[in-house]
């Protein structure tokens, strides 16, 4: 993960850290399920305080962005990457297709369990 901090911007350290991993987790390079490092290594390699990256941490959380697990870490959500909006999108899409095809509603549900039955 390729954090930067430029100590001459007017943007505060903890929201350029918010940033670049909300890019990261949007643009793949971060993907759902990743786990970030511990707040400590990670204010440690940027030379900021801890309560800094915290405070990023929190603020990417309380988007949704990520998922704080105690001592298990943090990790980027679907939500971060797009995941959920894709599966959305494929959903719609798919519903579409069985209205078209005048598949009931039932079936359409009973079709799409079968295949991730299926896959797992």
């Amino acid at each position: 993960m390729n954090i930067t901090i430029d100590p001459t911007s007017p943007t505060a350290p903890y929201e350029q850290i918010r940033l670049q991993i909300a890019a990261l987790a949007a643009d793949g390079t971060l993907p759902a399920g990743t786990k970030l490092p511990p707040v400590r290594h990670l204010a440690t390699d940027l030379g900021v305080a801890a309560n800094t990256v915290a405070r990023a941490y929190r603020e990417l959380e309380q988007a949704g962005l990520v998922d704080t697990r105690g001592r298990l870490g943090t990790v980027i959500t679907a939500r971060a990457t797009g995941t959920s909006q894709r599966a959305q999108q494929a959903a719609t899409a798919y519903a579409a297709t069985t209205r078209a095809l005048g598949i009931p509603p039932e079936t359409a549900l009973a079709l799409v369990k079968a295949a991730l039955d299926a896959a797992t």
